[in-house]
């Protein structure tokens, strides 16, 4: 997964060419939580969907509204969802404590290798987190995500972590949390448990595996509640067809067959209550159930301070290297400072080197350390950095967060570089602003 620190996956960012009338006239496939920087750089316009705005799931309507205008159409809505092995257990645990009852007793009777498969840190376990009454933004008076009001470590989450902390100690949870290694746990019947999204469903399906879907485990705060994400549709703000994509929009796609062949194509629950309404997936509709105390990711530019530092804290929580109240202090410590102190126009190559470079730990985009210098010729460049030998991965990092990355192919969000040391070396950066593209020199 391009992803290291198991965030969703974020959608390609507008050049800077689009400023000057050049690309495309719509971009497709934007996360909801991208769509504040878009709108705020000036980069996407206002749309209209008329009378077909009440054809539209509202929340989704809401995922697209920033400043109180709509921005985007949304297509598809998406959330985690409980999932349970059908053949090993026949009701879904009501209560995090059942979970454990039953998960235990499984294992005691050689039936399971642990009580449940955990795919991430941060946004896989958020259910778990908002049942203990953890949560990561709060909201001000007008309902908006508040920046200030940050819940990294709030008592919930430090009881989240405390709870995780205890299960792995027992040995009742994996204490690898590979996305694809968690879920092959599940498909091969080693764990009764494990949320998962509506983008596991071909490969759980595949897998032969019996499985149903429910609603998240209570915690002493309530049910669990996952995040909830829209993917939609914005007008370039230059385009020079603006009336003409705005038209394609309500007229081609804002109708059943097309918003249909979306969501069999995307296997995501669609935005477009006609097709939701009529669909026959019965994965899809208990996913959209289990989603329905969801909060929608938070769209503000404070989001991508945050994966980074709360993630170090979930692993060192899980690796007993911190207790928890202190790893998540320190976590909320940092991204306080970030926020407050945007690190605007760092250029950085968070890898999973960092550590051995020299940063308090791996896939840091804000640690100064490994931060790359620019040179005459426009280029930034960092290192050498000696490392042992082994096989790593990085990728490009601005202004210290997350919020804008780039991969292997040059584009937001693309999948990471990777390199090998046959031994003992060093490795060298160069990053290229103009192609996005990542030099990579071994010795």
């Amino acid at each position: 997964m391009p992803w290291p620190l198991a965030a969703p996956p974020r959608p390609p960012k507008l050049p800077r060419r689009r400023l000057c009338g050049e690309g495309p006239d719509i971009l497709f496939g934007v996360a909801h939580d991208q769509g504040g920087a878009l709108v705020a750089n000036g980069l996407v316009a206002e749309i209209d969907l008329g009378d077909k705005a009440a054809d539209f799931n509202p929340v989704a309507i809401d995922a697209c509204t920033y400043g109180g205008k709509l921005y985007c159409m949304p297509y598809a809505t998406e959330n985690l969802g409980f999932f349970y092995n059908t053949d090993l257990v026949k009701t879904p645990p009501a209560t995090w404590d059942e979970l454990v009852a039953v998960g235990e007793a499984l294992k005691a009777d050689g039936k399971v290798t642990y009580i449940m498969a955990v795919t991430g840190t941060t946004y896989d376990l958020y259910p778990l987190f908002t049942s203990f009454g953890g949560y990561i933004f709060g909201k001000d008076a007008t309902g908006d995500y508040d920046a200030q009001d940050l819940g990294v470590d709030s008592e919930g989450m430090v009881a989240a972590n405390t709870w995780l902390k205890e299960q792995v100690d027992a040995g009742n949870l994996p204490t690898d949390w590979d996305w694809a290694n968690n879920h092959a746990l599940f498909e091969t019947g080693e764990v009764p448990f494990i949320m998962a999204g509506p983008w596991a469903l071909d490969r759980i399906r595949e897998s032969g595996v019996p499985y149903a879907i429910a609603g998240f485990p209570e915690g002493p705060a309530g049910p669990g509640a996952s995040f909830a994400g829209t993917q939609g549709i914005y007008v370039n703000a230059q385009s020079e067809n603006a009336l003409l994509a705005q038209a394609f929009l309500t007229e081609f796609i804002a109708t059943e067959e097309v918003m249909q062949t979306l969501q069999d194509a995307g296997g995501r629950a669609s935005a477009f209550l006609p097709v939701l309404e009529k669909t026959d997936d019965a994965d899809l509709v208990a996913i959209g159930d289990a989603g329905s105390n969801s909060s929608m990711m938070p769209d503000i530019p404070a989001m991508g301070s945050v994966w980074g530092s709360w993630n170090d804290a979930v692993v060192l929580v899980r690796d007993g290297k911190q207790e928890p109240e202190a790893a998540l202090a320190d976590a909320g410590a940092k991204i306080r400072a970030l926020i407050a102190n945007p690190l605007t126009g760092m250029v950085n190559a968070p890898g999973s080197y960092q550590a051995a470079a020299g940063c308090p730990g791996d896939w840091q985009p804000e640690c100064a350390v490994t931060a790359m210098t620019k040179g005459d010729d426009g280029k930034f460049a960092s290192g050498p950095w000696s490392l042992k030998a082994g096989d790593y991965e990085v990728k490009v990092a601005l202004d210290g967060s997350w919020t804008t990355n780039y991969g292997s192919d040059g584009a937001q969000d693309g999948p990471n570089y990777k390199f090998t040391l046959a031994a003992d070396g060093t490795v060298s950066f160069t990053f290229d602003p103009e192609t996005k593209l990542l030099d990579i020199v071994t010795k």
